[in-house]
C-alpha cells in the first residue's frame, strides 16, 4: 500500500481527500501546517506528497525545499491558482506536478498513480527494483550485484527492499525496526539493525568499510543514495 502526507488546512477538503484516497488504497497521513508536516516528514516515509501551496503558518513551497535536501520523493502541488509565476516557481525548486483547485478527484488519483509509475514507486506495477548495480527481482525474491546473485536473510532482503523502494531518502531508524519486526514475534533492537546494515553493506557495496550506496545520516537512520 502506497502511503501519502496529505498537507492541506481546509478541513472540508481534508475530509473530501481523505476519503477518496483511503478508497483507492492509499495509506493517508495528515498534517495542517508546516509545523506539523517537517516532524512528520522525518520520522515517517511516504511515497508521494500532497502539498496545498497556500498554509497558515508558509508555504508548500518551504516543505518541498526542506524535502529536497534530503530526499527524491515525489511531490504534488495543490494551489488555487494556476497561475504560471507559481507553476514555474514549484517545479523549479523540486515538485514534480500541481493541480489547481477545484479538480475533481479522479483526475488528482490518476495523476497520482501517473506519477507513481514513473517515479518507479507504484507497488501494484513494480517486479524490479534497480540501481547502483543491485537489482531485486520481486516476484522471485532474489537479489543480484552486477549480474551475480547474492545470498541474504529474510531480513537483509526485507531491509534492502525499503531502502531500494524509497531512494535517496532518509528512513528513520524506528520506522525500519517497525517494519523489520520480526513475523516470528523476535525481537529486533537498534543494534540488530546496525548489525543487518553493516552485513547488506558487505554483500552491496564495492568498498564495505567506504559505502557509497547505503549511508547513515547521522541521529536520524539510513538511506540508499543513488549513484547510477
Amino acid at each position: 500500500m502506497n502511503s501519502i502526507l496529505l498537507v492541506e488546512d481546509d478541513l472540508s477538503l481534508i475530509d473530501g481527500l481523505e476519503f477518496s484516497l483511503q478508497k483507492n488504497g492509499f495509506h493517508v497521513d495528515i498534517a495542517r501546517t508546516v509545523k506539523e508536516a517537517l516532524p512528520i516528514i522525518e520520522r515517517q516515509c511516504h511515497d508521494l506528497l500532497l502539498l496545498d501551496l497556500t498554509l497558515p503558518d508558509g508555504s508548500g513551497f518551504d516543505i518541498c525545499k526542506k524535502v529536497r535536501q534530503s530526499s527524491a520523493v515525489p511531490i504534488i502541488f495543490l494551489t488555487a491558482s494556476d497561475e504560471e509565476v507559481n507553476v514555474v516557481m514549484g517545479l523549479d525548486i523540486g515538485g514534480d506536478d500541481y493541480i489547481a483547485k477545484p479538480f475533481k478527484l479522479n483526475e488528482l488519483i490518476s495523476r497520482i498513480n501517473a506519477l507513481l509509475r514513473r517515479s518507479g514507486l507504484s507497488h501494484t506495477q513494480q517486479t524490479v527494483l534497480q540501481s547502483n548495480g543491485v537489482t531485486v527481482r520481486l516476484l522471485e525474491t532474489c537479489v543480484f550485484k552486477d549480474d551475480r546473485e547474492i545470498e541474504l536473510t529474510p531480513a537483509e532482503y526485507r531491509l534492502l527492499c525499503l531502502l531500494m523502494q524509497h531512494p535517496n531518502a532518509v528512513l528513520p531508524r524506528e520506522m525500519l525496526l517497525d517494519k523489520l519486526w520480526d513475523n516470528n514475534g523476535s525481537f529486533i533492537d537498534d543494534n540488530t539493525l546496525s548489525v543487518y546494515v553493516r552485513r547488506l553493506r558487505s554483500k552491496t557495496e564495492d568498498d564495505p568499510e567506504n559505502p557509497q550506496f547505503l549511508l547513515t545520516a547521522r541521529g536520524l537512520g539510513y538511506k540508499w543514495k543513488v549513484t547510477k
